[in-house]
């Protein structure tokens, strides 16, 4: 039994610039409805073409990322989407990109959640994703198109419950990881 976590493709949005929280929630939601700009490496091809059975998280650039590796989702569910990022009140702080994500980021680690999911609830999403995951595995390699922070989350799920990594994910675009479940 097999199961490949896949990161998406580059989204086509900007990714520089410094922000007010009000743009930067704008930005998120600009991020949120953007598909991807490149195309997939030879090695995620090789990779995604093991799987018998194909899963995606309904956000665009998931669903476009499938497109270019040129399949077709048997499952798509929101509960691949991926964990929403938190925002602030402040309106006169003008931070760059990079730092608000990292800053928020820490933030919903640390507890913070304003108006989007806890991380228990993520984690409990995670849980729901592993095992709609694993009931797939029983049909063949899957492979879920998702993304960075949640199918971290997955893998750890996966981890727990005994399944074993031959590659770990990276945070880059198109990186996958892959996991067995030994027989038992």
């Amino acid at each position: 039994m097999t199961i490949i976590l896949m990161r998406h493709g580059k989204p086509d949005h900007p990714v520089s610039g410094r922000f007010t929280a009000r743009a930067l929630a704008d930005w998120c939601e600009g991020y949120d409805l953007a598909d991807i700009c490149d195309s997939p490496p030879p090695r995620s091809m090789a990779i995604a073409r093991m799987a018998r059975v194909i899963a995606s998280s309904p956000l665009p650039r998931a669903r476009s990322s499938l497109t270019r590796l040129g399949l077709q989702p048997h499952e798509v569910d929101e509960v691949f989407s991926e964990v929403a990022m938190p925002l602030l009140p402040f309106e006169r702080l003008h931070l760059p990109l990079t730092v608000w994500l990292a800053l928020l980021r820490l933030l919903w680690l640390c507890g913070y959640a304003g108006h989007v999911e806890s991380l228990t609830h993520a984690r409990e999403r995670a849980r729901q994703a592993a095992d709609k995951l694993v009931t797939l595995s029983k049909q063949g390699t899957v492979l879920l198109v998702g993304h960075g922070i949640m199918n971290k989350m997955i893998a750890r799920e996966l981890r727990k419950r005994g399944w074993q990594a031959e590659k770990h994910a990276s945070s880059r675009h198109w990186s996958s990881a892959i996991y067995h479940r030994p027989f038992i």
